[in-house]
């Protein structure tokens, strides 16, 4: 029989309220698998705990002084991708939800379903899967099954351009997608350019926000 004690996950409380964050740590660390090794007020402060303990979960508020919890969910994943980040939000339209998971949030628990929840959330993600609160689900759906009764821009796009455009928001550049693709640099860039012109967007940084708000960035 196995002997060793079980690993603690670590988790780091990311939120501008100081009760919240006392409630949150006194939540957590009741759970005999779970220790909350920091506990900061904004986003700024998040990027360098996380540098600096490298926890295997963060709760992240979305709305926090001096850096938004989409923003220090990017910038924190783009140096540590292991990091689970579960955010803990009273924000609930499909905007909101979307942004977050488009940014690496693995979870998604509104702030009324805390208590019951937020403790299934990081055992969730730690196992590798995701989790929304059942209302977020809901949100999410509804988004889904709206957009799907209007014809999208992207559907006027052939198999080919929605190809460049995809690795264009990936962020490769010409070069690369020509060899991805077997093309040309000059063919990537006049793909390109017809691609801008059926979406009606005059640049890259246009392009780049079309595909953000058709939930076309990588996950």
């Amino acid at each position: 029989m196995d002997t060793q004690p079980r690993a603690l996950i670590s988790v780091v409380i990311v939120d501008d309220h100081g009760i919240v964050r006392d409630g949150l740590r006194a939540l957590l660390d009741g759970h005999f698998h779970m220790e909350v090794v920091g506990s900061v007020a904004d986003g700024k402060e998040a990027i360098l705990s996380a540098e600096r303990l490298k926890p295997d979960v963060i709760v992240m508020d979305l709305v926090l002084p001096e850096l938004s919890g989409i923003d220090a969910t990017l910038r924190i994943l783009a140096a540590q991708p292991l990091t689970r980040i579960v955010i803990l939000s009273s924000c609930d339209t499909s905007e909101h939800v979307f942004r977050a998971l488009r940014a690496g949030a693995r979870g998604y628990v509104l702030k009324e379903g805390a208590s019951t929840e937020l403790v299934q959330a990081v055992l969730a993600v730690m196992a590798g899967e995701r989790y929304l609160s059942p209302r977020i689900t809901g949100v999410v759906i509804d988004a889904l099954l709206g957009d799907a009764q209007t014809a999208s821009p992207i559907e006027s796009l052939s198999p080919r351009e929605r190809e460049v455009l995809h690795l264009t928001v990936s962020g490769a550049s010409s070069a690369e997608i020509g060899h991805k693709l077997s093309l040309s640099r000059k063919t990537v860039d006049t793909y390109r350019s017809r691609v801008m012109g059926k979406l009606g967007v005059e640049d890259l940084a246009g392009l780049i926000r079309f595909a953000v708000a058709h939930a076309m960035t990588p996950a």
